[in-house]
């Protein structure tokens, strides 16, 4: 018999593999390290070009039209020359223009002294803009634009009185790939030391530390060893490294937290290290597995998206979540029956003191006895609080950010298109029309398209060039606004549904691309798919509730507090990003909205990764549970488990508040509505209203009638 009564024969799954994993410790953890081996053997093997991403919409049109292609479709680049002192500029610019014609890596130079240069002085005659193309096939591209941005440096230090600023297809996309390189270093250089740091804190040992730290770096390794591979069949974004790395270690960290403390309370509570492996696995580690296959399974719902980017990110996000799952049962409690009472080993005097102990927490214990006396009161001010916060999703406008906006203004190249746009509207991101199967000679339709730029009225404007691609035609239009605001937006709308159906309608086929169209359709997508995301996960979670706790009240009380923290979170991020509050000290400019694809994205993780503390709270508060003591089960539940949640959410708070120090403003959007939500979940919801909803349902919320006693 186990020390609870309970036979062998009826032991949960995570009790027997934990029980195995102890037992042959050492097969368990060279298995581990063996797994990680091999994926990082497979990921140096795997060899070829990474799957290509297809966008949704006209966009993904475009793109598919030119990839049928064998031609290189030509790479334009733009240089700005503006006087900074009295003087004329002329002498630059044809300096540039001459520089660059000698240059074998450079073609098709224009500017403003050709007989067709009068679009390349801007309307006030004070900038002047040089255009070129990179010449050859895309894979030499790198070594061709340095070559011309060292001309392009060179003509500026002859020039020193002159701006000679370069932005265009190259110089944006290699600060959009430094932005990511340098983000991804810095989450690993800042993201690890904290976590470190904080569970040092919490155990007051190196060794215990070291172990969350260690089961999260094999985690990783394998997922991006995994996804090195996947990624010739599936699109990874890159962009969406930081994200599993800063996930993966936010999740990583948590679990093993929940296994080592719940260990800790067992041991200290008298139990052998075998019998402390077995207990820990049937709760906390049953906790963990549940946990993860919520996250895992609510991350799936955004394959209803059907976008390339999503699909890679879910993956990448499932693998590190799944992995981490996996080693929190299986080596974890290796290591744990390997170490034994050396787990204390190296303490540090002054950290973790109290926190080895079994003791309820009477700060938070406390509360959740003064809640669970006034239910009601207590619910509804939390309530209205959390209400108050999400008042200003109300007015949330979704809106992409474009590159000029996505990085900051002191990155060269986006200041140099932030001041091109200026002088040369829509010149630094222009609508990318693909024109293909053309049943006439295209000189007239693109002259008629001339005229109706000409005549658009401020939405469309010179110059618009056309390349060939070969049979394909590529006309590059700028357009009004800043890329992805409404103006821009009105003028795409303007573009594909007014002039093009006139100018090439039964005459060829056409699709508009580039960086105003990609997050038009992109955002478009999500309008239309984002209700099944919803829908899906809301189900999920409300199933998967059902079958942990076989109740009802329990998911339909879970869902709407996740609701009520996603709203608060959703208020917080349109209060700082939208209105500008706070964007000082977080070191960002107004940004007038909130990057359309992060409130579905948000929705969906914070559902799963909140479940961890739900479920861990749930899971101690049932275990103390008996009928006719509902209230004393929520104090007593609350307060064994708020050590172990208030631990895990600061580490988690701190790895998305990395996020805030990163280069986009994707990612401090993210990492801002990741960390408010998650500290308000792990205090306003789990500390106030889980206890106020739980009290007001006494022992119904366990499926149980409420016992009558006598008056």
């Amino acid at each position: 018999m186990l020390p609870d009564g309970k036979s062998a024969g009826r032991r949960p799954v995570t009790e027997r593999v934990a029980c195995w994993s102890a037992e042959h410790r050492g097969k368990a953890i060279a298995g581990w390290f063996a797994l990680v081996a091999l994926t990082l053997a497979i990921s140096f093997l795997a060899s070829g070009p990474d799957a290509p991403n297809t966008d949704p919409g006209e966009s993904g049109e475009a793109q598919t039209a030119l990839r049928a292609e064998t031609a290189y479709e030509p790479v334009h680049e733009y240089v700005l020359v503006q006087a900074i002192a009295p003087v004329d500029p002329a002498a630059a610019v044809a300096d540039l223009a001459s520089s660059l014609r000698q240059r074998g890596e450079v073609t098709a130079v224009r500017s403003p002294a050709d007989p067709d240069g009068v679009n390349l002085i801007s309307a006030d005659g004070r900038s002047f803009l040089v255009t070129f193309h990179l010449s050859g096939p895309n894979p030499q591209t790198p070594a061709r634009a340095r070559a011309a941005t060292e001309v392009i440096e060179a003509v500026a230090a002859r020039h020193p009185d002159v701006r000679v600023a370069q932005a265009g297809d190259r110089s944006l996309t290699a600060a959009v790939d430094e932005a990511i390189k340098n983000d991804l270093s810095r989450s690993h250089l800042l993201s690890l030391p904290i976590t470190l740091l904080i569970l040092v804190v919490v155990f007051g040992s190196l060794v215990a530390a070291g172990l969350p730290l260690l089961l999260t770096l094999t985690v990783v390794a394998a997922t991006f060893s995994l996804l090195a591979v996947i990624g010739k069949v599936v699109p990874f974004n890159s962009a969406g490294s930081a994200l599993v790395l800063l996930i993966g270690v936010a999740v990583g960290v948590d679990y093993s937290l929940f296994i080592l403390r719940r260990h800790r309370e067992e041991r200290h509570a008298g139990r052998a290290t075998a019998d402390a492996l077995r207990v820990t696995a049937r709760t906390s580690g049953r906790v963990v597995v549940v946990s993860g296959l919520t996250v895992v399974l609510c991350l799936t719902g955004l394959l209803f998206t059907g976008l390339g980017v999503f699909r890679g990110l879910t993956i990448g996000t499932a693998l590190v979540v799944g992995l981490a799952m996996l080693g929190a049962v299986t080596v974890l409690p290796a290591l744990l029956s390997l170490l034994g009472d050396r787990i204390d080993a190296l303490r540090l005097p002054w950290f973790g003191r109290g926190r080895t102990s079994a003791r309820e927490s009477r700060a938070w214990a406390s509360i959740a006895a003064a809640v669970v006396k006034r239910p009601l009161a207590w619910g509804g001010l939390a309530t209205l609080a959390l209400l108050l916060t999400a008042a200003p999703a109300l007015g949330m406008r979704l809106q992409d950010a474009a590159i000029t906006q996505s990085l900051p203004r002191d990155v060269p190249a986006v200041d140099a298109a932030i001041r091109m746009g200026e002088a040369f509207p829509g010149m630094p991101i222009p609508a990318r029309v693909v024109v293909w199967n053309q049943s006439t000679e295209p000189g007239p339709a693109i002259g008629e398209l001339r005229e109706r730029v000409a005549a658009s009225g401020g939405r469309l404007f010179e110059p618009v060039a056309v390349s060939e691609v070969g049979e394909t035609l590529v006309i590059r239009v700028p357009l009004a606004g800043t890329g992805t605001d409404p103006q821009s937006a009105a003028a795409l709308e303007y573009l594909r549904h007014e002039v093009l159906p006139d100018v090439f309608g039964g005459k060829a086929e056409y699709a508009v691309g580039g960086r105003t169209a990609t997050p038009y359709d992109f955002t478009a997508r999500i309008a239309e798919r984002g209700p099944f995301v919803f829908a899906f996960v809301l189900v999920l979670a409300f199933v998967l509730l059902l079958v942990a706790f076989r109740s009802i009240a329990i998911p339909l009380v879970s869902i709407v507090l996740n609701l009520l923290s996603i709203g608060a979170a959703y208020g917080v991020l349109t209060w700082v990003f939208q209105f500008g509050n706070l964007s000082g000290p977080l070191g960002f400019t107004a940004y007038g909205g909130v990057v359309g694809w992060l409130p579905l994205f948000i929705f969906v993780l914070l559902f799963g990764l909140s479940m961890d503390y739900h479920i861990f709270i749930l899971s101690r508060i049932r275990e103390r549970f008996t009928p006719g003591d509902a209230r004393g089960a929520i104090v007593r539940g609350i307060g064994a488990s708020s050590g172990v949640v208030t631990s895990a959410a600061v580490i988690m708070i701190a790895v998305f508040a990395v996020f805030l120090t990163l280069t986009a403003i994707e990612y401090k959007m993210l990492g801002l509505g990741m960390a408010a939500a998650v500290f308000i979940d792990a205090t306003v919801v789990r500390g106030v209203l889980l206890p106020a909803a739980l009290s007001l349902l006494g022992d119904r919320a366990w499926g149980q009638r409420p016992v009558k006693t006598r008056s």
